[in-house]
């Protein structure tokens, strides 16, 4: 099954097709968005090493069988492709593809490639057509759809970077089944999210069916997926921009992107994992200034924790000395009700301080006037934005962990 959710912005609107199989009907759903011409049409296909091995072939059969030319754009995986120098690497690249105006790129994989891959659509020539088709469980919830696209800086994370819509996403939630359960919790981290800020109801059918989804129930995955996306869907439609209902989306963002800073945007903390500590810091932050109760709290920390995600800063696994070979976590299934979870074993290495991430924190692009913005609950489901949040209250809550 097949469901489109529309991302309602005139003449700039666009579809975004959820279903499992959508990569082989990829070439008929893009086919109408590529100018007609006497030769083969050339599509600029960007991915990354890991993402060009697994799904490439499928794809690229899809657009030939459909009269167009894919040419590959292999980028290094890992948030550190987020840069300068990748982003002008695949400048240069689709230069030499000569990728015209009238063309179209496609970004094929995770957060990072529809990030960079928007933001070179965006600049290049002064802007050229891209469409999304996410191979992550965060990026079909999250960063493919809305149009933000950047890349980060040592300050903090997608610090440059300009708001460029997608000509259509193509989320195939069977591409999911080929990721490692840690990429598949840090997504599940952003659906939490958007429990989290504005449907109380959705995370008590995530308590119910989260588990499952992650288990690999197309249809509960499906539903989870297309829920999320018809979340942003209405907000990027009603604040595109983020001039205010839009940084809602942002729940646990300000704590995460200041702990990805802090760790260097390393493999010691993925996205969706910086997400879900952030996401139980703003309930702290909330419940220190009186706005939520501590059983919220507890629920948050509780629902996320026992589907194996980190929730304290003290779980972050320390930097891993030169040379040296780091062990990689290995996330379980959901630890089901009543089971015991074994405590996540940390090195005796220190993991971030309060003042370093803090340090990270004030370079948010969100800040205003020198002041941090964060975002705040009254209770789950009722996330609001704040601008009067006293720092001292944020160290206790990181100095806590």
């Amino acid at each position: 099954m097949n469901e489109i959710i529309q991302v309602a912005l005139g003449e700039r609107s666009y579809p975004i097709h959820i279903g499992a199989g959508l990569l082989a009907q990829s070439g008929a759903l893009l086919a109408p968005l590529v100018a007609k011409s006497a030769r083969p049409a050339r599509i600029a296909v960007v991915t990354d090493e890991t993402v060009a091995k697994l799904h490439y072939p499928a794809f690229a059969a899809a657009l030939t069988a459909k009269g167009m030319e894919p040419i590959p754009i292999v980028l290094p995986p890992g948030e550190q492709t987020k840069s300068f120098v990748q982003l002008e690497k695949l400048m240069e690249q689709l230069l030499v593809a000569n990728v015209e105006r009238g063309s179209l790129i496609v970004a094929l994989g995770g957060g990072v490639i529809g990030d960079i891959t928007g933001f070179a659509a965006g600049t290049l020539k002064r802007g050229v057509d891209f469409a999304q088709v996410p191979t992550t469980l965060l990026a079909q919830v999250d960063s493919s759809v809305g149009g933000k696209t950047a890349i980060n800086m040592p300050q903090g994370k997608n610090l440059v970077g300009l708001f460029y819509q997608p000509r259509i996403v193509i989320a195939d939630i069977s591409v999911l089944a080929t990721l490692p359960r840690r990429e598949l919790l840090g997504g599940y981290a952003e659906i939490v999210k958007y429990a989290l800020l504005g449907d109380a109801d959705f995370l008590a059918w995530l308590e119910q069916h989260g588990a499952a989804a992650l288990s690999g129930d197309e249809h509960a995955i499906a539903y989870a997926v297309a829920h999320s996306c018809q979340m942003k869907a209405g907000i990027v439609a009603r604040d595109e921009h983020e001039h205010g209902e839009r940084a809602l989306l942002n729940l646990g963002h300000t704590f995460g992107h200041g702990l990805e800073a802090a760790t260097s945007y390393s493999d010691r903390l993925s996205h969706g994992e910086g997400v879900a500590i952030g996401c139980v810091l703003a309930f702290k932050l909330s419940e220190r200034l009186g706005h939520c109760k501590a059983e919220d709290v507890a629920r948050v920390e509780a629902h996320l924790a026992a589907m194996g995600l980190a929730t304290r800063i003290a779980q972050i696994p320390a930097a891993t000395p030169p040379g040296a070979h780091r062990t990689p976590i290995v996330k379980s299934a959901a630890t089901p009700p009543g089971a015991h979870r074994a405590p996540i074993v940390k090195s005796a290495a220190t993991p971030p301080g309060a003042d370093d991430i803090l340090a990270h924190m004030r370079h948010d692009k969100k800040a205003k006037g020198g002041r941090m913005t964060f975002i705040l609950v009254r209770g789950i489901g009722q996330a609001f934005i704040s601008r009067d949040v006293p720092e001292d209250a944020v160290r206790a809550v990181l100095a806590a962990g």
